[in-house]
């Protein structure tokens, strides 16, 4: 039996934030996990490049039943404090687009900048370890038995993500320890995640994949202006993605492929001043012809003279209100995120720490906190984890 003060279950973003924090306070920490690799999820993020966080984090941009609850964690251990950790390892990093940070080498910048800070903090990880069983002894007294050995802990993290990436080992064990300790759980489903078409769509659209236009998504309750990408399975790009933690089966999504322009007015104007171009020709100054042809096939090729303004409304309409019913989604293979988790309203926003289950903390991913593309849900790992690694 290993005696310890504070046990982590999860060797990623959320869970060596809070042993780096811990271990500084003097605490006996040991992290442990599933898998053969530390860090797996964040070799893999913006594309090898690690988007680490936001110049723009806001806690309204985050997705949960207690909207209020992340404010706390990320007001208290902000972007700018991750900035500063990142600038005192002189990993060098630029700013892509909308505030979005990325390492200008590689994502194992920052995985190894954690692990010299666990290591520095006195923190010890411990990989290909399966847990079998927790018992609860006591108030802050827990036992862990695992397949390397039995841990007896004050505190107790779990950080072991959602359901997001299965093949990077993700799995449901943070929710299950949640229901052990009679946790309510929100139900999950994929988020950020591209979304696919029915198959009369996906036919028609087929010819388009590869394609990427800067457009407007919306529903009826939120809109982004991003990059949106046709595919020979459905729609993603950062658009798509972003509305998809927002869409619910059954739902259309409107498409403004063209944020820029007032296409009902350009029609009317080029009438006038080229009456005898055909449409297809004004259209190709915005668009692949590709799209045109498709999402145009009856009067792309007649004249500008000889179409009514109706029939420039009902063209407009093609481009800046395109309305498609989505059939679903790729699912956790290639969802960014998982939505739902632990209920937030069982924690404390301050601690992490379960408000009935004393020496129990859930931070990170497995919580119900779902934030924007773009380094949110990264900042929210190392928020959570830095606000239990104060206390456990």
């Amino acid at each position: 039996m290993h005696k310890i003060d504070v046990l982590i279950v999860g060797a990623g973003a959320a869970g060596l934030t809070c042993a780096m924090h811990a271990g500084n306070r003097h605490r006996n920490v040991v992290v442990i996990d599933h898998s053969n690799k530390a860090g797996k999820k964040i070799l893999l993020s913006g594309g090898g490049r690690c988007n680490f966080t936001n110049y723009h984090i806001n806690p309204i941009d985050y997705i949960s039943h207690n909207r209020h609850f992340c404010k706390s964690a990320l007001t208290r251990y902000t972007q700018w404090d991750f900035i500063e950790l990142v600038k005192k390892h002189r990993i060098p990093f630029h700013e892509k687009t909308l505030g979005q940070l990325f390492c200008d080498n590689k994502s194992k910048d920052i995985l190894d900048m954690l692990l010299l800070e666990c290591e520095q903090a006195g923190a010890e990880i411990k990989l290909d370890t399966i847990i079998e069983s927790i018992e609860k002894v006591s108030d802050y007294h827990f036992i862990v038995h695992t397949s390397k050995g039995n841990y007896h802990c004050e505190s107790l993290v779990i950080a072991s993500g959602g359901l997001s990436f299965p093949t990077m080992g993700a799995s449901p064990f943070g929710y299950k320890v949640a229901e052990q300790f009679d946790i309510h759980v929100w139900p999950t489903r994929a988020g950020l995640v591209p979304l696919t078409l029915h198959n009369q769509d996906k036919d028609l659209l087929s010819t388009l994949s590869g394609i990427g236009i800067d457009s407007i998504v919306s529903n009826s309750r939120q809109s982004f202006r991003e990059n949106m990408l046709f595919t020979h399975r459905g729609l993603s790009g950062p658009a798509m993605l972003q509305i998809s933690s927002y869409w619910q089966p059954g739902e259309t999504v409107i498409i403004n492929l063209l944020p820029n322009i007032d296409l009902f007015a350009h029609l009317k104007v080029m009438q006038k001043s080229h009456p005898n171009k055909q449409l297809k020709t004004i259209l190709h100054a915005f668009f692949p012809k590709r799209i045109i042809e498709v999402l145009l096939p009856d009067i792309g090729g007649q004249q500008l003279d000889s179409i009514t303004h109706k029939d420039f409304a009902h063209v407009a309409r093609q481009f800046d209100s395109w309305k498609l019913l989505p059939n679903g989604t790729e699912g956790y293979r290639t969802a960014e995120v998982t939505l739902g988790g632990v209920d937030c309203n069982a924690l404390s926003s301050k601690t992490m720490e379960c408000t009935h289950v004393p020496g129990l903390y859930f931070i990170g991913e497995v919580v119900d906190v779902t934030g924007w593309l773009g380094g949110y849900n990264f900042q929210w790992a190392w928020s959570s984890g830095w606000a239990a690694g104060q206390v456990v």
